[in-house]
């Protein structure tokens, strides 16, 4: 068989692998974001203009963003401490707690809200323990507050997964080295540990952040009163029957975490270049 020919019959066998797979691009991805781009510029740019500049939907941008940033900071603080304390020690009941830990994989934001609201809604735990301490009732399950350690609840387990997988393959010859040297616990982890797990960090903190900034299950449950973007989005479609904003808003929020993930991923695949 000759070179052309093995060339020839290659070429047709990605072909076909590339037919189903371009079809599902088409009909799930591409022919739904023409539509929502066909329908947020019937009126050309007027539409985005409003949407960034209207103040009701520049803050609610700024606020989504902002919230999403802050529980993307807290989740990988938190991911970093207690993904390497899991993966340097082992003691009895690691395993469970491992799962318990990566639970809410399991859960959907409704559900994430709802427990949110057991643990500080009106009739949560929090508020019976303060309502028995203090006499009156801490409750912040509808709030700013409710709705942040939703999001942490709901980012933690995607994170610390990421960071232990990351943490197993450092080389502890590296650190070592660096203590023999002088450098205290401090200094190790600026200098040696976080260095090697930078590109795990960003790449997980940006699915975080895109996570993040897409939630609706959580803030439907909450009903916290606060215009995060999807809300926005639900509340123009649905209750406004507002759709080329609702579309436009739709846009922007994609483009913003669309970007996120893009810089991350260049972001990463430098810092893994520059590792190796």
């Amino acid at each position: 068989m000759t070179t052309t020919s093995i060339e020839s019959r290659e070429n047709l066998k990605l072909t076909l692998f590339m037919v189903p797979v371009a079809a599902v691009l088409a009909a799930f991805w591409l022919l739904p974001m023409a539509r929502l781009v066909l329908v947020s510029g019937e009126k050309g740019f007027a539409t985005y203009i409003e949407v960034l500049t209207a103040p009701r939907y520049l803050a609610s941008l700024v606020i989504t963003v902002a919230l999403a940033a802050l529980a993307t900071v807290v989740t990988l603080a938190i991911s970093v401490a207690s993904g390497l304390f899991l993966v340097r020690n082992r003691f009895p009941g690691r395993d469970t707690l491992i799962a318990v830990l990566t639970l809410p994989l399991a859960f959907p934001g409704v559900v994430i809200g709802f427990m949110i609201i057991m643990l500080a809604g009106r009739q949560g735990l929090i508020g019976s323990v303060t309502q028995a301490l203090f006499g009156s009732k801490l409750v912040f399950a509808y709030s700013f507050a409710g709705l942040f350690v939703g999001y942490l609840y709901f980012s933690i387990p995607r994170v610390i997964l990421t960071v232990m997988a990351a943490a197993e393959k450092l080389d502890l010859q590296l650190e070592e080295a660096a203590r023999s040297l002088g450098a205290g616990r401090w200094r190790v982890i600026l200098d040696v540990i976080l260095p090697g797990l930078l590109p795990a960090l960003i790449s997980s903190g940006a699915i975080c952040f895109a996570t993040s900034m897409g939630a609706f299950g959580t803030a439907f449950t909450l009903n916290a009163g606060i215009d995060v973007m999807p809300m926005l989005i639900y509340n123009e479609f649905t209750l406004n029957a507002n759709i080329a904003v609702a579309a436009a808003l739709s846009v922007v929020l994609g483009l913003i975490t669309w970007v996120a993930l893009v810089v991350a991923r260049m972001t990463a695949g430098a810092g893994v270049a520059a590792a190796a």
